[in-house]
Parts: C-alpha cells; structure tokens; sequence
C-alpha cells in the first residue's frame, strides 16, 4: 500500500513538472512567433501569437498592454477599448491605457464616456492637452458651458509643448496648430456660441499672436468683428 501511494505522488509530481515545463516551451515558443511576427511586420501573427500568450499566462498577463497598443496603432479601436477596459479593471491608475481608452472611445463616436475618461486621466496628468480635449469633445456635443469651463481650466495648466493640433482648413487642406494657439482659438469658437463676441475677438487675437498664419483663427476674427 505505502508503496502504492509513493508511486501515485510521483506520478502526480511527474505529471505537473512535465505540463508546467510544456507550457513554458510553448511561452517561449509563441514569443519566438511574436518576435518574428514584429520582425516581419505581421499585425495578425504578431495579434494571434499575443492572444496565445494571454492564455498561456493567464488573467494576469503583462502581454494584455501589448495587445492593446497592438490595436490602438493599428487603429483598430473596438477591440482597443474592449483590451485597455479590462486592464484598467484590474489597474485603474494605468496612464497610458486611461488615455488609449479615451482615445479609443472619441475614434468610436461615443463621445460622453470619452469626456468621463479623459476628465479621469486629467486627474492624474494635469495636462492641458487632455484639458483641451474635453473643451472640445463638450463643444462637439454642444455643451457650450461646460465646454467653456473646461477650455477655462486649460489656462492654469502647465504646457509641455509636446502637442500640435491638427485643423481641416478645406475638403483637401489640413493645418497643424500649436496646442496654446488652438486653445485660444476654441475659447473664441464657444465665446461665439455664448454670444460673447468681444471675449471671441480677443481670443482670435490671442491664437494669432501665438501663431500668426493660422487661417480659421483670422476667418473666425473677420467674422466676429463684423
């Protein structure tokens, strides 16, 4: 019997190290497939190996921020913010994937949650581009007061001078505008739209002090002062 029951355990014993040194092959193997995948410039085996990690790994899996950023530069948004969602269950205060959800959301149209996202990661970043963003977002929704106070909040802010923003000029031209020139720029837009035309005139006057080629800031100016 005893020896019996010494056979059973080493059996068993046996039975755990072999799966758990076969699933650390597999591991290595699919990152093997990843790296190659990543060399190559394969999106979808490069995604398929990711997933097959995720499995192997469990819940818990670093290759989760992978996939997410795999999908957010492939501009693949529904499943960006379907990944990014779930690891933000799990680490509420990820940076990174708070603004790659927010991001992903705007992409989508949903642009109430986007504005709860982003007014989150500006907690925790305190950066004027994501204060600009919710201005703008509030603006789009035609939630003009609160897209002012938004756009008022962004004045406080410190700039890192990292951003531009992109504006469409016409059906084929697009213009890249400094961050603080479009902040100045979008309080006119919605001063406009409170119906306070000397406030716009002055915020036109400022974006284009800030940068004086910007073509909507002077359209916009011309307009007001009518």
């Amino acid at each position: 019997m005893k020896n019996r029951l010494i056979i059973v355990v080493a059996t068993l014993v046996f039975s755990i190290n072999y799966a758990q040194s076969s699933k650390i092959e597999e591991i290595n193997m699919e990152k093997e497939i990843l790296k190659k995948a990543k060399l190559f410039g394969d999106q979808a085996v490069a995604i398929k190996s990711l997933y097959a990690l995720i499995v192997l790994e469990g819940e818990n899996s670093t290759y989760k921020d992978s996939l997410a950023y795999s999908y957010f530069t492939a501009r693949n948004y529904g499943p960006c913010f379907m990944v990014t969602s779930e690891i933000l269950k799990r680490d509420p205060n990820h940076v990174e994937m708070l603004e790659m959800n927010a991001i992903s959301l705007e992409s989508l149209g949903a642009l109430e949650k986007a504005a709860e996202v982003y007014s989150k990661l500006l907690v925790k970043s305190n950066n004027n581009y994501h204060a600009y963003t919710i201005a703008s977002l509030n603006y789009r929704m035609k939630k003009y007061d609160e897209a002012y106070t938004a756009i008022k909040n962004t004045e406080s802010l410190n700039d890192e001078g990292n951003f531009k923003v992109t504006f469409s000029i016409n059906q084929s031209h697009t213009q890249q505008v400094e961050l603080l020139a479009a902040i100045q720029y979008l309080k006119g837009i919605i001063e406009m739209e409170l119906k306070s035309n000397d406030a716009a005139k002055l915020s036109f006057e400022n974006a284009i002090k800030i940068q004086p080629d910007f073509v909507l800031a002077k359209d916009n100016l011309e307009i007001v002062s009518k």
